[in-house]
């Protein structure tokens, strides 16, 4: 099979398996993104996220991932819930959370992947990635055409918005890599002056040790005191600002049923977060987001807002 071929194959074994949006890159050094890199965590706005220090080289040159790299393989897969799928009362979960942990759904659906690519084409060697690896996801999806980077540093897609997840599979395939799309942020700050903890001091830079998600979420110890009363009761991650960005009005349902969050937790009260008991929390966030802060993680984040 040509080239040609091979990419048309690829494009439609995304299609075929749900994914919004498939875009391809070669695999090269990304050497516009390393003085950033570097520039970004020299700031301290890592935070306490030492991991994102680790594999420098390797978050820039996949073929360090994968020996004999050619192309990269970025997807979109939507998660912005239907209507009658958001909880309706008490704290706020990041939307991504509301289901089932989309590392184990996109997972699976990346091994499905490679399975049907090795039957359309022969012997493939590669990998998957879901937010797993030290992986440039959103640059790579820029690369290769699924969007732009954002100033609240999200990828946003002209025709649905930002409510995705990202994924890649890095291939030996030579594919015929797609071009890059022009940023459309334009003049507008809505993002930056929506976030209320400040965590977007500049267009497309987000420090992250002062995002409402890191505190919530990868932070372990005591949230610091100064960020008190400016959480709007967000107790796992925040969507403050992809709720208040334009092209989120372009977002649609989506159809994965493993990402529906259990009735129990769309009709959670406030008063059902502030008596959440273990036991509750283990069976109504079984395989969610939420186990990585975990019970008593939340209920610190609980307290804090409350």
């Amino acid at each position: 099979m040509s080239v040609e071929a091979h990419t048309r194959v690829v494009k439609s074994i995304a299609a075929d398996l749900g994914f919004s949006f498939c875009g391809i890159s070669k695999a090269v050094f990304l050497e516009d993104e390393a003085p950033k890199l570097e520039a970004w965590l020299n700031k301290g706005y890592a935070g306490k996220m030492e991991y994102l220090e680790r594999n420098f080289d390797k978050r820039l040159d996949p073929r360090l991932l994968v020996p004999g790299a050619k192309s990269i393989v970025s997807l979109m897969y939507n998660y912005y819930p239907p209507p009658d799928k958001h909880p309706v009362a008490g704290f706020k979960v990041a939307k991504y959370a509301y289901g089932e942990d989309y590392h184990f759904v996109v997972r699976d659906l990346l091994h499905d992947f490679m399975n049907r690519l090795r039957e359309k084409v022969g012997n493939v060697d590669g990998r998957v990635f879901v937010d797993s690896a030290p992986v440039m996801e959103r640059a790579w999806a820029a690369k290769s055409g699924l969007g732009w980077i954002g100033k609240n540093s999200l990828l946003l897609n002209k025709e649905r918005g930002s409510f995705f997840f990202l994924a890649e599979l890095i291939l030996d395939l030579e594919l015929d890599p797609d071009g890059a799309v022009k940023d459309y942020c334009g003049t507008c700050t809505a993002c930056m002056d929506a976030c209320p903890t400040e965590a977007i001091p500049a267009p497309y830079v987000v420090d992250g040790s002062k995002c409402i998600s890191y505190f919530t979420i990868e932070l372990k110890e005591a949230i610091p005191g100064d960020v008190k009363g400016k959480f709007q009761d967000w107790v796992f991650g925040c969507d403050i600002c992809q709720d208040v960005c334009p092209w989120n009005r372009f977002a649609k349902p989506h159809n994965e049923s493993r990402f529906n969050p259990p009735a129990e937790l769309v009709n959670m009260t406030r008063e059902d977060w502030l008596d959440l008991s273990r036991e509750v929390f283990t069976r109504v966030f079984d395989r969610s987001p939420l186990l990585r802060p975990g019970f008593e993680g939340v209920k610190r984040n609980i307290q804090f807002v409350s």
